[in-house]
């Protein structure tokens, strides 16, 4: 039997919320393109664009949740599960602030990391996991809410694309230190190459959240 909705008939709320996770969904797509203008072009206007709409994401789902903690105190909503609910969402902005913030750490300090490298193809295939691990986060915020039964089917996604994530960064790094480039630009490369993966990592620490509270909404 499906647990019902959190909110009920709040639909404002919901409306608040579902809002809130398409700015982080949005947040891994426009990173994905960015990094593929970046590898393929360097910093250019198209690449600090995607600077300049990660920041608007983020203050756009900044105002959504400092919003949803106003409704649900204001209309002393779901008092067992606001604490949970907060913890999530702020947990959800956190990976599309340090998506942000990697960004533009790749575009002020790494924007010369992959020059020399032939590794293009699998940097962007590594970006491409990354997002399809912060789409798995997000898909699985939304299960939470919805149908806490399938909770379990994203969180086993995110988990797997932060283990491939790892894979694709230690094959990089062995390739990395096995190429003939100066130490200087193989130690630059190591460093972006890590900041990106980290994302996957931030991704599975919401599964770790999620996984407890889809067994609480289930035994509500």
């Amino acid at each position: 039997m499906s647990s019902p909705l959190l909110f009920g008939k709040t639909h404002f709320l919901e409306a608040q919320i579902d809002e809130f996770l398409d700015k982080v969904s949005e947040g891994g797509i426009y990173f994905q393109r960015g990094m593929e203008l970046l590898l393929d072009r360097g910093v250019v206007p198209e690449t600090e664009l995607k600077l300049d709409q990660l920041i608007q994401l983020k203050e756009r789902a900044n105002e959504l949740r400092r919003a949803v903690v106003n409704t649900l105190y204001s209309e002393m909503l779901i008092p067992d599960f606001r604490g949970d609910v907060l913890r999530l969402l702020s947990h959800l902005y956190g990976l599309l602030d340090a998506t942000k913030n990697v960004f533009q750490e790749l575009l002020i300090e790494y924007a010369a990391a992959f020059e020399g490298l032939e590794t293009g193809a699998d940097v962007r295939e590594l970006v491409a996991v990354v997002d399809q691990s912060m789409q798995a986060a997000v898909r699985g915020a939304r299960a939470f809410f919805r149908q806490p039964e399938a909770v379990r089917d994203h969180i086993n996604h995110i988990r797997v694309y932060e283990s491939e994530a790892d894979a694709i960064t230690l094959r990089l790094k062995k390739g990395l230190f096995g190429s003939a480039l100066p130490l200087e630009s193989k130690l630059l490369a190591r460093d972006a190459l890590a900041v990106i993966d980290g994302l996957a990592d931030r991704a599975e620490e919401i599964s770790d959240e999620l996984s407890i509270l889809a067994i609480k909404r289930v035994l509500e």
